[in-house]
Order: structure tokens, then sequence, then C-alpha cells
């Protein structure tokens, strides 16, 4: 997916990243403003997880999003 449109309506998309990633605050969501490299660094913060994992996350997470619109 082009992550642009994730950004472009985080409003929107924020309830189901937190509902992805429950430990996200709604600061957290508030902060990231769609910003997908902060999405990754929080996620590792957040779960302790390294970089390539935050990112393999994120990355299937917008893949299932993008087939669910």
């Amino acid at each position: 997916m082009n992550w642009d449109r994730i950004e472009g309506n985080w409003k929107q998309v924020k309830g189901q990243v937190r509902q992805q990633w429950g430990k996200l605050t709604d600061d957290d969501l508030d902060r990231l403003n769609g910003k997908r490299q902060e999405l990754e660094g929080i996620l590792q913060e957040r779960y302790g997880i390294a970089k390539d994992e935050a990112t393999r996350q994120v990355d299937d997470w917008s893949r299932a999003f993008d087939r669910k619109i």
C-alpha cells in the first residue's frame, strides 16, 4: 500500500493501528501522525523488538489493511 494514503487518512486509520498494537497510547498515535518511521520506532520501544521486526510488522499490517479497503 502507498503509505501516503495511510498518512493522509491517519485520523480514520489510527484506531486500527491501536487494535493491532495495543501497547500504543493515544498520545503515541497523536504524536505519530501517520509517519511510518516513527511508528516503527515506537513499536521498537513499546515491544522491545529490533528495527527489522518492527519494519516487518508494519509491512504485514499495511498489506492486510490494503486488502480490507
